[in-house]
């Protein structure tokens, strides 16, 4: 099931690009690892594990190198001219207020200081879809990226349930979510949410070849049932350190 993935997230929402870190680490400096291609889950699955910084959730198991597929020849990459929008409907029930990552370039691995703040008019609750739609700058032109291996522009059915997975409910939220009172389960309240300015380690990522080194551009719409409550869209540039 494609909601079995990551929100880009990395770079994507949910405060879409904000890292939450792991729940026995301090708020003010959060380490996460990110796993390589897994045998019997996705690669998509585990990079959500990173982004919600819950390294516990991934049990051990076997792990298998492909060579050629995956790829990050000088052990970094840059993430570089990040840049956000709203971009749903101006009377759209949900909407980013603020979201700031520093520095720039952003070094990965490497430090990562972030803070964000939005709100929802309406409850969020299951199902709640996110649709992502990611496009590169091919000679001057926006060219859609696929959906491959639940990465690139794919169609996530139910981000509730996938939390549950990963955060079992009963479980605090991880860190800093815990220490500022921030939900980490559906259904999320309407009401306004706010992560104070929190340092986070980036750890080295393994990214398929055609997602490295060129200019992106990604759109995040959130909604249930045939409706959109929000809609983000981050702009950056990426390329090998």
């Amino acid at each position: 099931m494609r909601s079995r993935a990551s929100l880009f997230v990395s770079l994507c929402a949910i405060a879409v690009c904000v890292r939450l870190g792991a729940s026995d680490l301090t708020v003010t400096r959060t380490y996460v690892t990110v796993s390589r291609l897994r045998a019997h889950r996705s690669r998509a699955w585990d990079r959500l594990g990173w982004m919600v910084g819950r390294t516990d959730a991934l049990e051990p198991r076997f792990s298998v190198d492909i060579p050629g597929i995956f790829c990050n020849p000088f052990g970094g990459l840059q993430v570089m001219g990040f840049s956000w929008a709203n971009c749903g409907a101006p009377d759209a029930p949900a909407m980013m207020k603020s979201l700031e990552v520093s520095p720039d370039p952003i070094t990965i691995p490497g430090d990562l200081s972030a803070s964000a703040s939005g709100y929802t008019k309406v409850e969020l609750s299951s199902p709640l879809q996110v649709n992502l739609t990611v496009e590169k700058e091919v000679a001057g032109f926006w060219v859609k990226v696929p959906c491959v291996d639940d990465l690139g522009s794919c169609d996530y059915d139910d981000v509730c349930a996938l939390l549950d997975q990963l955060i079992p409910p009963g479980q605090d939220c991880p860190e800093p979510l815990h220490t500022y009172a921030l939900p980490c389960h559906c259904p999320f309240k309407a009401g306004q949410y706010t992560l104070p300015k929190s340092d986070f380690y980036l750890p080295n990522v393994d990214l398929p070849f055609w997602l490295t080194n060129g200019n992106y551009q990604v759109e995040a719409k959130i909604g249930s049932q045939g409706k959109e409550f929000g809609c983000l869209k981050v702009e950056f540039a990426l390329h090998s350190a």
